[in-house]
């Protein structure tokens, strides 16, 4: 890797040891989140006049907060149910008085069960695939029991609330290895140990979530957020062109079957929260359908990895290709919603297939160039906290791993 003035290392992006759990960013964990001192600092250097932010893949919501915080309208968008509700609902000012007595019907609800648990509740276990593989029985029932609670509640930025609590205390109650973003089912040794508090888990979530939407009620923000659906891939709705001021965000990896598998990470929650067809999410993604031929790109970079890996398995390239080709098409439709002077600013991780470096730092500069972009720089900076998996098994053979990203690409584009 050749650095240049304008491609460099600095260490004060790393942001060792900073609290990247402040106001509405304590709401829920999720794949591979940008931090969101990152959104702050681009926002900071690039955005300072900036009226409106997009986030082509918004994932929980990181990049639209930070905009809020700073007085900066923001819209999102992303193909994953749960993202969009977490997005949503970290960026909604709730009044807190109307959440206070949600919260304590809930409580006074919770003791009740807890006293009288035997005198059984009527509820409705949804129809789950494999949910007796997933949940114990009683785990089952506790968890209808707070679902039936948050059908009745009628104030949609309330209900959203508690659902993204209860999404966390789904998975953390499942017989999932909450260590692992795939869906791996514990041991048997495992699970005869393991007696999830489904109640209390409920309750502390809601609690530090009040405790974070309070942080950032009193922060007075003064933008708003809107989050939607389309892909970016396809079509960009709802954003008139060159009417961004900055674009910040993360966008997938491309490696959602062996790395990052945002699917299958919230795949028991979409299903209690009945998303339909939960299971197909990976498939949506960016690269989810498969080209039958390796594209012709305008970028050397990319033409000459797609080589390397087609020579060693041509499946995969095949593969990387229709994540780039998805990709490129994206990047064609967010390029025109942006104003002239104004900055797209990719977060992004060089992946390995077959051994071979992905530099996706490279080709997402080689892409914006031919949208008439200008590159300003682009910065590296080590992941220190454990946001993914620092290895993977690209061969799923038993014990061959090989390391995955343990850098991120901070590249700043402007439209000329």
């Amino acid at each position: 890797m050749i650095l240049t003035e304008k491609k460099y290392t600095d260490f004060s992006w790393d942001f060792v040891g900073a609290n990247t759990k402040q106001f509405t960013h304590c709401y829920h964990n999720y794949p591979a989140m940008m931090i969101p001192q990152i959104a702050e600092r681009i926002l900071t250097k690039y955005g300072a006049d900036s009226h409106l932010l997009f986030d082509p893949y918004c994932g929980t919501g990181t990049s639209l907060v930070e905009a809020n915080l700073k007085g900066i309208n923001a819209i999102g968008t992303d193909l994953n149910p749960l993202a969009r509700l977490i997005a949503k609902t970290k960026t909604t000012k709730i009044n807190l008085q109307v959440l206070d007595l949600y919260l304590k019907d809930f409580n006074d609800y919770m003791f009740s069960l807890m006293f009288n648990y035997n005198n059984k509740v009527s509820v409705v276990i949804p129809q789950i695939n494999n949910i007796d593989f997933w949940f114990d029985k009683s785990v089952q029932e506790k968890l209808a029991i707070i679902k039936t609670f948050i059908d009745k509640i009628e104030d949609e930025s309330v209900s959203n609330f508690f659902k993204v609590a209860f999404s966390e205390t789904v998975r953390e109650s499942s017989f999932t290895r909450n260590s692992e973003f795939k869906l791996f089912r514990m041991t048997a040794e495992q699970m005869q140990k393991f007696n999830p508090d489904v109640f209390g888990l409920m309750q502390s979530k809601l609690a530090r979530n009040h405790k974070g939407l309070k942080a950032f009620l009193e922060q007075k923000p003064k933008g708003n957020s809107k989050v939607y659906d389309f892909n970016t891939s396809n079509e960009v709705q709802y954003i008139e062109n060159e009417s961004v001021d900055i674009v910040i965000t993360s966008p997938p990896y491309g490696d959602s079957r062996t790395t990052v598998a945002y699917g299958q990470f919230s795949r028991l929650a979409n299903e209690w929260l009945d998303v339909e067809n939960a299971n197909q999410i990976d498939n949506n993604l960016m690269g989810g359908k498969r080209q039958k031929e390796v594209c012709n790109f305008d970028s050397l970079t990319l033409k000459e990895s797609l080589e390397k890996i087609a020579t060693l398995d041509e499946k995969r390239a095949k593969e990387v290709s229709s994540f780039y080709y998805d990709y490129q098409k994206s990047i064609e439709n967010v390029a025109k919603t942006i104003k002239k002077g104004g900055y797209a600013c990719y977060v992004v991780g060089n992946r390995k297939v077959k051994g071979k470096v992905l530099p996706t730092d490279e080709i997402t500069k080689d892409f914006f160039e031919n949208q008439g972009f200008s590159h300003i720089e682009t910065i590296i900076r080590n992941i220190p906290n454990k946001r993914m998996p620092s290895k993977n098994s690209p061969t799923n053979i038993t014990g061959k791993k090989d390391e995955t990203m343990n850098k991120e690409y901070i590249v700043i584009m402007r439209k000329e």
